[in-house]
């Protein structure tokens, strides 16, 4: 059988590669000079998943180091964000574990955030009550829940649409929102099942900015699932290639972020293998056909 991994080389440029961050909050009032607890190591020992007949993942054994971010991207179907629910607590292994810090994971916890691509923001409560939900959950008085969420509405430029309900706002604002209600209880683990999914690629680049700002500020383990391989690119540290399902890992990619810019060719090279994996080629890719004849 032809191996994959040898057969599939460079080109392209990443669309976000070269992006460099700009700042979308206000990092002297997060949480009100309060200190962001340890991050979380995740670990899936040997995990298998089935679903009846349906074999989703198998024998998948990988660390998520304390503070770093790993993307997971793979055909629909896969089985990443089976993974992603299982280190939610939300979904158990058929086989294997799954740890946190060495601890079995067998339910949710406040620890290990989860955030969709639809925002589950509930559509009765204003913006300001959505976020302060968070910390209620977790017994924090009511007062003081409803000032840190007005401050982390503000870190994510919300101030001013405080009272707001969900259907009064852009979907990027309510995603804006939903990233707030994340951050809120400054989880060591947080767990991204294609946030930025659902929204117009201007927003969603706007709002991979932010989540980079936030993640540098606050420090949590992150794994997100993702379609986009450019949004892996720019924001991952360990880029994790699944196969159809049952889900193996293709390839690991391990990348090198500078604080201003990516090497260009380096991370063109990365993300062309990856397509290449995944079953695009260059004649499908949009953005690479758009490059033709710039001499890059």
């Amino acid at each position: 059988m032809l191996d994959k991994t040898a057969t599939c080389r460079a080109a392209s440029i990443p669309a976000e590669a070269g992006r460099q961050p700009s700042p979308l909050f206000h990092t002297h009032s997060i949480a009100s000079g309060s200190v962001p607890p340890d991050d979380m190591k995740l670990s899936f020992n040997n995990v298998a998943k089935h679903f009846g007949d349906l074999h989703v993942i198998e024998e998948f054994t990988r660390d998520i180091d304390s503070g770093e971010l790993v993307a997971l991207v793979g055909p629909s179907g896969c089985g990443k964000s089976t993974l992603l629910h299982m280190a939610a607590g939300l979904e158990k292994p058929s086989s294997g574990a799954v740890t946190g810090d060495g601890q079995a994971i067998k339910g949710p916890h406040p620890e290990r955030t989860l955030m969709f691509q639809e925002n589950a923001l509930y559509p009765w409560l204003t913006l300001e009550q959505n976020v302060a939900l968070a910390l209620e959950f977790q017994k924090v008085d009511k007062k003081k829940a409803a000032g840190q969420a007005r401050v982390w509405l503000e870190n994510v430029k919300l101030k001013g649409f405080e009272h707001y309900y969900p259907h009064q706002v852009s979907g990027g604002m309510r995603q804006r929102a939903a990233l707030a209600r994340a951050f809120i209880s400054q989880p060591k683990a947080l767990l991204l099942d294609e946030p930025f999914g659902a929204l117009d690629a201007l927003t969603r680049m706007t709002l991979q900015d932010a989540l980079r700002d936030l993640i540098r500020q606050q420090g949590p383990t992150v794994l997100l699932v993702t379609h986009d391989v450019d949004e892996a690119l720019f924001l991952a540290d360990r880029i994790f290639v699944f196969s159809p399902r049952p889900a193996t890992v293709l390839k690991e990619f391990n990348l090198v972020h500078h604080e201003k810019t990516h090497d260009l060719s380096e991370f063109a090279a990365i993300r062309r293998e990856i397509l290449c994996l995944l079953g695009i080629h260059a004649e499908q890719d949009e953005f690479a056909k758009s490059l033709e004849g710039v001499g890059v």
